[in-house]
């Protein structure tokens, strides 16, 4: 009888359904001129259509600076989602560049690929005489917009000028900090020389701007020699092409480069609940698209490609339930 009630207790606690935990989560994403924050409030709008009814769980998109602040913003607990560049989930988890004095960041967990985020050089078209980034490069000295201060798009320009022979950008430039939308106006009312403005395309500043300043501004390519140097080993950045006809007025294709876009949480965020967002996320892909063609770029077969981090258990489940093959390199400890 005894063995009997053991067997009885033990299909209870198998059969018994998991419980969302109801939750009102923060999803902190960039400026709102470029991708991450319509991203960020497509998945938002997602999320409460499908899960705050029945689950009670909500969220909430914020701007942010972007990428190096969402870090802070996670792991102080003032958001439990965040978008990041890959470059960023690098600096994360090997805790170097602007991590370095904070160290590894064993606390964030990668949950999806989102996107690529297409590196986008614009400058004035006066001082485009190769029509590369080595024009970005002799413009040393120059008024510059390469993004807000702490944020990704900043941390990721710096990366890939110094890549290409600059040393320090706030010492080589005059920095002009702010978002895509000031950086672009910034740019067609010659206050800048340039900016730096990594997002999916199109870009909703780019556009405007494009469509504002004409040819008085060219949109740089990339060699494939300084597409190698900008990576600088690091296996992040992989080469892109911006049809002919994405902006007003671009005739020719763009030949640049690009990083994945991740979406990140904490440790310690229920694993029911990532499970849910995660899959609904996937279940929901034309909903998702509909709002930002960014997220065109989504599907199960690349949802873990290039992943930096570690994924959450939660993730981790709905992938393994598909059919996806997790690499050890993914599994948290």
């Amino acid at each position: 009888m005894k063995h009997f009630f053991t067997a009885v207790a033990l299909c209870t606690a198998v059969a018994a359904p998991v419980q969302a935990e109801e939750a009102n989560y923060i999803l902190a994403t960039a400026s709102t001129g470029g991708t991450y924050y319509p991203v960020g409030v497509a998945i938002a709008t997602l999320v409460a259509v499908k899960l705050q009814p029945g689950e009670g769980i909500a969220m909430s998109a914020i701007s942010s600076a972007g990428s190096g602040e969402n870090v802070r913003l996670i792991r102080e607990g003032e958001a439990q989602f965040g978008i990041m560049q890959g470059l960023y989930g690098y600096y994360a988890a090997t805790g170097t560049g602007p991590l370095e004095e904070v160290g590894p960041q064993e606390e964030l967990r990668s949950v999806s690929m989102l996107w690529q985020n297409v590196e986008q050089f614009v400058i004035a078209a006066d001082a485009a005489t190769t029509g590369t980034m080595d024009d970005m490069v002799a413009l040393k000295g120059e008024a510059m917009a390469l993004g807000s201060q702490n944020s990704g798009t900043i941390g990721s320009n710096a990366a890939l000028l110094e890549g290409l022979g600059l040393g320090d950008i706030e010492t080589d430039y005059e920095l002009v900090y702010g978002g895509y939308g000031p950086s672009a106006e910034a740019l067609q009312n010659g206050q800048v020389k340039g900016l730096g403005a990594p997002s999916g395309v199109p870009t909703g500043a780019i556009s405007q701007l494009f469509a504002a300043a004409g040819d008085s501004v060219k949109l740089l390519n990339f060699t494939p020699e300084q597409a190698a140097a900008a990576d600088a080993g690091r296996e992040l950045w992989t080469p892109y092409l911006i049809p002919a006809g994405t902006y007003p007025g671009q005739a020719e294709d763009v030949n640049t480069i690009a990083q994945p876009n991740f979406l990140a949480t904490h440790k310690d965020v229920s694993e029911e609940n990532v499970y849910l967002i995660t899959k609904t996320m996937y279940e929901n892909l034309p909903f998702l698209q509909a709002i930002h063609p960014a997220t065109k770029a989504m599907a199960i077969e690349a949802a873990i490609a290039g992943l930096p981090l570690p994924l959450h258990p939660g993730a981790q489940r709905y992938y393994e339930e598909v059919g996806i093959e997790i690499p050890a390199r993914l599994i948290a400890e």
